[in-house]
């Protein structure tokens, strides 16, 4: 078996789950998997992708829990919990952003994020971020965009990093109901476990009740700063 695929018994061990709810899951075609010399397979970059999906589409009680369960994966190896916070820095703020169409968006959100110094090779993640979006946008209902290549991009990155940008206007980014985005995250992760940490933090701290009113009122990168850290502290204490 390639080591990227996962075989029933591991998928279930990586979910948490049961052999049994993991077949289930495939036979209802709600997991990615194919059968190979009739055994259950299931590629890492397909169940990554899926679980994306799942943090996209879920509410807060939904993302406490894929977020529990990531920390838990990862907890052998990583901190216990991503801390969003520590992945925006001051540096890859900007309020506003200067930008009134998705290419320039995609170009200052990088551009923020070179700024940095930990991020080596703009063009390289500008491009695969614009690849991401014409497969499909990361633009949400409320008004937020959360950028991403489609595959982290650990060889230009010399760690983890986060950059917002806030638009005086909305822009059109793609969102599925036409709602106007003006809220921009670009999450720039080392490998997929983080990636997918990041997004569930992030999600949870977009789903509390006053943050984002809070977050578009902000006139400058400490006070977005405080924002987060106040309702990350909140989060945290759930």
């Amino acid at each position: 078996m390639p080591h990227s695929d996962f075989d029933v018994a591991a998928l279930a061990r990586y979910l948490h789950v049961t052999p049994a709810q993991v077949t289930k899951l495939a036979e209802r075609g709600t997991v990615p998997g194919r059968r190979i010399g009739g055994q259950w397979r299931f590629a890492r970059a397909e169940i990554h992708h899926w679980l994306e999906g799942r943090i996209g589409a879920a509410d807060e009680a939904d993302l406490a829990q894929v977020q529990h369960f990531l920390d838990r994966e990862a907890a052998a190896r990583e901190p216990a919990t991503v801390e969003i916070g520590e992945l925006l820095l001051p540096a890859a703020i900007a309020v506003p952003l200067a930008a009134r169409t998705r290419n320039s968006v995609i170009t200052a959100m990088v551009k923020l994020a070179a700024g940095t110094g930990y991020l080596w090779d703009a063009g390289e993640m500008a491009e695969a971020v614009r690849a991401r979006e014409e497969l499909h946008p990361t633009a949400l209902d409320n008004g937020v965009a959360l950028l991403h290549p489609r595959r982290p991009l650990a060889s230009i990155l010399a760690q983890p990093l986060l950059a917002l940008g806030i638009t005086h206007q909305g822009i059109p980014f793609g969102s599925e109901t036409g709602q106007l985005t003006d809220v921009f995250f670009l999450i720039c992760s080392t490998d997929d476990s983080q990636h997918l940490r990041t997004l569930a933090r992030l999600s949870r701290l977009l789903s509390q009740p006053g943050f984002l009113p809070e977050l578009r009122a902000a006139s400058s990168p400490a006070e977005v700063l405080q924002v987060v850290q106040n309702y990350e502290t909140q989060t945290s204490s759930e």
